[in-house]
């Protein structure tokens, strides 16, 4: 690791200048046409996206929601010669359990604002004072304020040895880990990394590498075997942007980086696909001033190339396959569209603590805050 081991405070403060570059180009968007009749089913429909472009454009306030992402205290530090960009949110109660939350893609610290109230400060929010935490929220490399990486080679176990770096460095010697998508596998991989330091991990959207097996598909549920079918359409239909980010991330990047309707299509896509299944569109699952900050963290620091490289470098490294059996208490939370499946995934994982909700979506934070919360805290609270 690097000798450079300074926590710095960090404050955003976005040049005003790259507003007005973002609104110009947002004016002069060349927009394509859409076929007749055919909605979402061939990705997002120009007439949608018309209409959030033009929001983001002249009804969004970026100001507003850096001053709220400032009101948490903010920080960078260099780890393995990366910036590494965190929040570091500590509770008011002396005795909260140290707890790392971690984003996936397309998604970024502005995932986890809902949680971060009732997590710290349970006592202001009607809960148990016991069962506080002390927050780590860290952009993952190449994303966000952590900035685009500098160098090849930083895939998802790299990115798990320095999270396990930066609460060392915090000083935590005992703590929890939260995630989900990427963050699903950086989370459990903390947990293999040091399991005398991390006491559990809990994640949602959770998938095992191990496949089940034809015979075996018989002894599940009907959500299981929903959950099957949803997981082959995943691999194949809904997988055209993990290809291309696996294998090509640089050309990609060029049209994500110049333009500011390309790179919110390529997030809002996921938005609607991944969300709750009961909404009909993406501001009906999640707020749509937070999508919009959500996808501003990739375009104001110009991370939409170094974001997808980090799936061509977790691909070849051979980083997804699978794992070792984890031997800390781990809780899975399953929410629509969750292809998680409790025999496969106790193949690699310690599972103490299983809950399967009917609302919410891959974006729990965003959508289901209090779900979410709840089963954080009712799992923590079993092995603080």
């Amino acid at each position: 690791m690097t000798h450079d081991s300074e926590i710095r405070p960090f404050t955003i403060d976005i040049p005003q200048s790259d507003l007005d570059d973002l609104r110009d180009r947002l004016a002069r968007t060349r927009w394509t046409v859409d076929l007749p009749d055919v909605g979402w089913s061939r990705g997002v429909p120009v007439s949608y996206l018309k209409g959030l472009a033009e929001y983001w454009r002249d009804g969004y306030d970026w100001r507003v929601h850096e001053r709220e992402l400032n009101s948490y205290p903010q920080f960078t530090t260099e780890i393995d010669g990366q910036n590494i960009h965190f929040l570091h949110v500590r509770s008011p109660e002396p005795d909260a359990l140290p707890l790392m939350l971690i984003h996936g893609w397309p998604g970024s610290i502005v995932e986890f604002l809902n949680v971060i109230g009732p997590l710290t400060n349970p006592r202001a929010h009607g809960g148990d004072p016991a069962e506080a935490f002390h927050l780590v929220i860290p952009s993952n490399p190449g994303s966000g304020f952590s900035g685009p990486t500098r160098e090849a080679g930083w895939d998802i176990n790299r990115t798990t040895m320095a999270f396990a770096e930066l609460m060392n460095r915090l000083g935590y010697d005992r703590y929890g880990a939260q995630g989900g998508d990427t963050g699903a596998v950086i989370a459990p991989g903390l947990g293999r990394l040091n399991p005398d330091n991390v006491v559990g991990v809990h994640t949602n959207g959770l998938s095992a590498f191990a496949e089940v097996s034809p015979h075996e598909v018989e002894e599940l549920t009907a959500a299981e075997r929903a959950r099957i079918e949803h997981l082959a359409y995943l691999k194949t239909e809904g997988s055209g942007y993990a290809m291309v980010q696996i294998s090509r991330p640089q050309t990609l990047a060029h049209g994500l980086h110049d333009s500011p309707v390309g790179q919110l299509a390529w997030i809002v896509e996921k938005f609607k696909e991944w969300t709750d299944p009961a909404a009909e569109l993406p501001e009906d699952a999640v707020d749509r001033d937070q999508l919009l900050t959500n996808v501003m963290l990739y375009w104001l620091t110009g991370t939409a190339g170094s974001s997808a490289n980090s799936y061509y470098e977790t691909a070849h490294a051979g980083a997804w396959s699978a794992r070792e059996r984890s031997t800390v208490p781990t809780g899975v939370a399953v929410f629509p569209l969750d292809v998680s499946i409790r025999r496969t995934l106790e193949l690699e994982h310690t599972i103490v603590h299983w809950s399967e909700f009917d609302r919410g979506g891959h974006f729990a934070a965003m959508e289901a805050p209090d779900l979410l919360v709840d089963d954080v805290r009712e799992f923590f609270g079993k092995l603080r």
